[in-house]
């Protein structure tokens, strides 16, 4: 099951009942090139009768207009832009405004008027017939029936919208919202994990990582893990992140790396005052200490029975950028065999990922184990993260 948490970030896509731009029909004025007043009078008085409502009158006005002799090429168009005009505005398509101009156009008259049944039933038809239901106007049926409290079909349409290798973003977030009201979960994180992969933005990850923190059991290594992705994705926002952060680094063994996040921290104008300049100074004066050490804990760790030892010291290597040294000391201890498989392979991973082979880093992410609930989570998060930092 999703975390309540993922449920509480829905609302960021929650999508109001926003304008659809109707299809653009001329308005005739008398004193248009090429219109007479002959001609643009009476199409002007069938304009102002279909705004109220009145097509048999509209119509009979543009027949006015059509009696006039030697119609122009330009009157012929203003004619048949303002026959479209009545049927998207009455819906009346007898007087010959069947285009797909007009269907598109009495599509967006009816979104916006609130008919979502018509939107979603004739209004579809009449695109479909014109060759005008695209992409874009998927969308909006499927936010039709969203609004009219149709979710099983909008997120029916919504599967098909974004099931191929690219969807666009509007239908991205529509699902989610509508997954999040259905109390679909797994459509609310598929929908919320191809938003990250397909768009990357620091936004989509926050909300991610909202979700996901949420998650039971998470334990302290995996939440330092998911700092370690905030911030490389930009989505570390407040002083308490890069604080907590540092502090999970040091508990960890990785004391270089929490004096860089402390650093980043105060570059970024997040972290003042006091505190924030005690924890640096105690990571760094512990990285200095680690640095020292470092050598014989690592010949102790190649001369131990299990791996572990290799493991976490090659965390701390790959936390002071010793990239390549930290994969040979991961692998060592993978290979000694260790008490937690999965932890092992997001440590090789995130290695192999600073080192800069990124295919390496996926296949290692992806060997977590799919029953390690929480670690297999962690790993998809930085495969994915792996795929779009490219």
């Amino acid at each position: 099951m999703i975390s309540n948490a993922l449920r509480s970030v829905a609302t960021v896509f929650l999508l109001t009942t926003c304008s659809v731009g109707v299809a653009s029909v001329a308005m005739i004025a008398p004193a248009e090139a090429g219109v007479r007043p002959a001609v643009g009078k009476p199409l002007q008085a069938a304009i102002a009768l279909a705004n109220a409502g009145h097509s048999d009158a509209a119509l009979a006005k543009v027949r006015e207009a059509e009696s006039a002799s030697g119609l122009t090429g330009a009157e012929q168009q203003a004619i048949a832009q303002t026959k479209a005009f009545i049927a998207a505005k009455t819906g009346n398509f007898s007087g010959g405004g069947g285009s797909g101009t007009a269907a598109r156009a009495k599509f967006a008259a009816d979104y916006n008027a609130g008919r979502y049944g018509a939107v979603t039933g004739e209004d579809v038809e009449l695109l479909r017939k014109y060759g005008a239901y695209d992409y874009d106007n998927q969308i909006i049926v499927a936010q039709a029936y969203y609004l009219s409290g149709r979710l099983q079909e909008s997120i029916k349409l919504l599967h098909d919208l974004t099931g191929g290798s690219h969807a666009s973003e509007s239908a991205l977030s529509l699902m989610y919202t509508v997954a999040y009201k259905a109390g679909d979960n797994e459509a609310m994180r598929s929908a919320l994990e191809r938003l990250v992969a397909d768009y990357n933005k620091p936004q989509y990850w926050a909300n991610l990582f909202q979700a996901v923190e949420g998650s039971r059991g998470l334990k302290d290594h995996q939440n330092l893990d998911l700092y370690r992705l905030r911030l490389l994705t930009g989505a570390m926002k407040t002083s308490d992140d890069y604080e907590t952060a540092a502090e999970l680094a040091i508990e960890f063994n990785s004391a270089t790396e929490a004096a860089s996040i402390v650093q980043k921290g105060l570059d970024a104008k997040i972290l003042t005052g006091d505190h924030p300049m005690k924890l640096l100074n105690t990571a760094k004066t512990l990285a200095a200490s680690d640095a020292a050490n470092l050598p014989r804990a690592i010949a102790a760790a190649k001369a131990a029975k299990t791996g572990d030892a290799a493991v976490k010291y090659g965390e701390d290597l790959w936390g002071q950028g010793r990239f390549q040294d930290a994969i040979d000391l991961i692998q060592t201890g993978i290979a000694k065999g260790v008490s937690d498989i999965g932890n092992a392979q997001i440590r090789l991973g995130i290695a192999y990922l600073g080192a800069g082979q990124r295919d390496a880093a996926i296949k290692a992410f992806n060997a977590v184990p799919k029953d390690d609930t929480n670690n297999a989570m962690i790993a998809h998060l930085w495969a994915i993260y792996t795929r779009t930092s490219r």
